[in-house]
């Protein structure tokens, strides 16, 4: 499963922010440069995190984002569900339209239940913390 650019912008934006967590908020135009992500895009991806729960945004001199929760806490799921919608939850490879299951299954029915499985579970279970490193 390929991510859209908007979700792997907002998964390199908070593995930044938990790597570089402070006590303040930091700044859109500092996070933008770092992550090399235009500041407008970075404002459009950041209103959808935080509508998300994934980040806070504070306004004013000392405002900028932040996580919401402990970079532990948050499941890339959540990062990744704003921008992909039900695709980060993907169904039939060959019928998109339609769930995954074994009655009436496609002909890439077997080959595709353990990716998909194994995509699902990645999403579900790794937090921000697990790829927070260095981004």
């Amino acid at each position: 499963m390929v991510l859209s650019s908007s979700a792997t912008h907002a998964l390199r934006i908070v593995a930044f922010l938990a790597a570089h967590e402070r006590d303040e908020a930091m700044q859109g135009r500092h996070i933008a440069r770092r992550v090399r992500v235009p500041a407008d895009y970075l404002a459009k991806v950041m209103r959808r995190l935080a509508r998300a729960g994934v980040v806070t945004a504070t306004r004013g001199v000392s405002g900028g984002y932040r996580l919401s929760r402990a970079p532990r806490e948050i499941r890339l799921i959540e990062v990744v569900l704003p921008f992909e919608g039900e695709r980060a939850r993907p169904g039939c490879l060959l019928r998109p339209d339609r769930p995954c299951r074994d009655s009436g299954a496609c002909s890439a029915h077997d080959a595709w239940r353990g990716v998909k499985t194994t995509y699902s579970r990645f999403l579900e279970t790794t937090t921000v913390a697990d790829i927070q490193g260095s981004a």
